[in-house]
């Protein structure tokens, strides 16, 4: 069942209720996951599915934590909030606002580059994907 906006405001930060529910923006550089290189999968901190691994973030330098793929399909819609056309992205769960999708990422890694707000992800690192019910996500580490 899906949480309310109320039940989301009490459990979430100010920031992650207003960039997950509001679209709102983190401001660049000061997100908790920009220059963060730890092993491990990213899930959406509204319901915690999975977003993104680990392998797959590189640092674009934009401010904002940068992954060539998500783990799973994302929900795309068209954003032309900002006077010119971008492609915002989704959780398909929760539908948390989690950031944007562009076609400038490294050509080696499949040349899209998913930038991402901290504030909409949590964390969860290879030793502790088992007791936190990731362990179908251990496979992605195991042949490193």
């Amino acid at each position: 069942m899906k949480e309310s906006k109320e039940e989301l405001r009490n459990r979430l930060t100010p920031l992650q209720f207003e960039v997950t529910q509001n679209e709102a923006t983190e401001r660049p550089f000061t997100g908790e996951y920009d220059d963060f290189y730890q092993e491990g999968i990213y899930v959406d901190v509204v319901s915690g599915e999975p977003l993104f691994s680990s392998l797959d973030k590189y640092d674009a330098g934009c401010g904002w934590p940068s992954f060539s793929k998500p783990i799973a399909k994302l929900e795309e819609k068209e954003d032309t909030k900002l006077s010119r056309v971008r492609t915002e992205v989704r959780s398909k769960e929760a539908d948390s606002h989690l950031g944007h999708v562009f076609e400038d990422g490294p050509a080696e890694m499949g040349g899209l580059r998913y930038c991402i707000n901290s504030a909409a992800m949590r964390f969860v690192a290879v030793p502790d994907l088992e007791k936190e019910g990731y362990s179908d996500y251990l496979s992605l580490f195991e042949s490193k």
